[in-house]
């Protein structure tokens, strides 16, 4: 069921992707460089909403996890019901403040250079209403999640995110070429993706509705005292991951900062492979944990991780080493490949670290360790802001992209070695060392050879250079499945599977 769930949020995940880099170079052009920053500003806004969610979700998907392997779901339906009341609200109250900050945000924070002030202030109010829709959707993934239904959720999110890509092209190409048309259209489509998916939650925890239980308000207190510890875990996990997009909308011109954004999109498609891995493991790591199994646990993490890192890291390599190719080739603009590339190269090898973590706080959380990210994370945001303000300001955008690799290093080192100190003790060097170091180093270097012969091989074509490189990329991946043990176990398993039995076995042994 883990490979099953984790291919199904890959594909899913890597068709939202798919739509998103499909659709960028049309934003670009048909809104320029500066309009697309404050696409830029709403991923930032939607990532800082979260910190709302005071860990409700992720406490959810756990507690459906642990009920559903005890057969006691039905008696959490009542607070489940009592949530998304609340959820809904909180979408409504989000709308109102986002509107009532538009001017300030407009007047006082963003750099516009050639936007209007009326443009950049509606656009924001806009930005509030696509936050809000899509605020609840969290919860209800969380349920399906929580269920292993993640087949459910991916089939939902993948048209979401068709209706979302393809309608606001046809805005832009025939409606109208402006952001807040582009919005627009975005909020409309994010609330008929949170509908679908509350349909498909309740689907699949309490099909028959007429005997849903009522919402049940008094035990909401409890719940989310509960879920107090992954809540603040939330918000320092955000501050971690979003404040130096904060902090560089205000330290620089909303051009550059679109260039950033750019640069961000392309390596954010590498969260397209880590979270469906990270959705997949850990309501799996929690029914482990509330069973105290700590052999499955470390099996099931070694081989998660494995997993992860054959997808991960060889697409990692592949941005690293031809990443001004692939900004040239994807916006057909080769000024733009010659100043974002560097950023995405950082970005890249920045966030493969950061993805590869995932594992570890996947099983921080299923264990019910809390206190343990949180000194992780609050000890890496104290040395996140003056790192990135002090190479922003002398080295601008690329200084941020430094700062990004340097404060996911430090989280590699130290946060894996806590992790497994207090854990699985017996994983405290081969995870590190064995499980990601190796592979990781292995894939550096096959994309650093490729992108020589690349360049050797094809030095005015970038598309050769490229096809050189995706190719490189197919065979790192296999490289890096080979050297995980559990993988190559699950290799084996799937082709003795379909492979035909020998001549002469009879059915009954073959069967068996």
């Amino acid at each position: 069921m883990l490979v099953r769930n984790i291919s199904t949020g890959v594909l899913a995940a890597f068709w939202a992707a798919l739509l998103g880099f499909a659709v960028v170079p049309v934003y670009v052009h048909r809104l320029g460089v500066e309009a697309y920053g404050m696409v830029g500003f709403l991923a930032t806004l939607q990532a800082l909403a979260q910190a709302l969610d005071m860990g409700i979700a992720p406490t959810v998907n756990r507690e459906v996890a642990r009920r559903t392997a005890s057969a006691g779901l039905r008696d959490s339906l009542p607070i489940l019901r009592a949530l998304t009341r609340m959820y809904w609200l909180t979408a409504m109250l989000l709308a109102l403040g986002v509107a009532s900050a538009a001017p300030f945000v407009a007047t006082h924070w963003l750099q516009s250079k050639t936007l209007s002030l009326a443009t950049v202030q509606q656009s924001i109010m806009l930005l509030g209403l696509i936050v809000a829709a899509r605020w609840p959707n969290g919860l209800y993934a969380g349920m399906l999640m929580g269920a292993q239904r993640l087949e459910l959720s991916s089939a939902v999110s993948a048209g979401t995110a068709t209706l979302t890509a393809a309608g606001g092209v046809v805005v832009l190409l025939y409606v109208s070429n402006t952001i807040q048309a582009l919005f627009a259209w975005q909020a409309a489509a994010a609330l008929l993706g949170t509908l679908a998916m509350r349909w498909a939650a309740w689907y699949a925890i309490s099909p028959d509705a007429a005997h849903r239980p009522l919402p049940d308000f008094s035990r909401l207190k409890e719940f989310l005292r509960r879920s107090a510890g992954m809540g603040l875990l939330g918000i320092f996990g955000l501050i971690f991951t979003q404040l130096d997009k904060v902090l560089l909308s205000r330290m620089l011109p909303l051009p550059e900062f679109g260039r950033y954004m750019l640069a961000i999109a392309i390596t954010s498609g590498l969260y397209v492979l880590v979270m469906p891995f990270f959705n997949a493991v850990y309501p799996r790591f929690s029914a482990l944990a509330a069973r105290g199994d700590s052999d499955g646990l470390g099996t099931r993490y070694r081989l998660g991780t494995g997993l992860l890192v054959t997808a991960l890291f060889p697409v990692a390599g592949f941005l690293a080493w031809f990443s001004s190719d692939v900004v040239m080739v994807w916006t057909h603009n080769a000024e733009l490949g010659r100043s974002v590339g560097p950023l995405v190269s950082l970005l890249a090898m920045g966030s493969a670290l950061h993805g590869v973590m995932h594992i570890p706080h996947a099983l921080q959380l299923a264990s019910g360790e809390t206190r343990l990210p949180l000194m992780i994370n609050g000890s890496l945001v104290i040395v996140m802001v003056p790192l990135t303000i002090g190479l922003a300001s002398y080295f601008g955008a690329l200084g941020g992209a430094v700062a990004w690799l340097i404060l996911h290093c430090l989280y590699f080192v130290v946060g894996s070695w806590l992790t497994h100190r207090r854990l699985l003790p017996t994983l405290s060097y081969a995870w590190p060392l064995h499980d990601v170091a190796l592979p990781l180093f292995a894939s550096i270097a096959l994309a650093a050879a490729a992108a020589w012969v690349a360049h050797e091989a094809a030095p005015g074509s970038a598309w050769v250079r490229l096809i050189i490189g995706l190719a490189a990329a197919a065979v790192n991946a296999m490289v890096c499945a080979a050297l995980s043990e559990q993988v190559r176990a699950v290799i084996r398993n799937r082709l003795r599977r379909v492979a035909p039995p020998p001549l002469g076995t009879p059915p009954a042994a073959h069967a068996e």
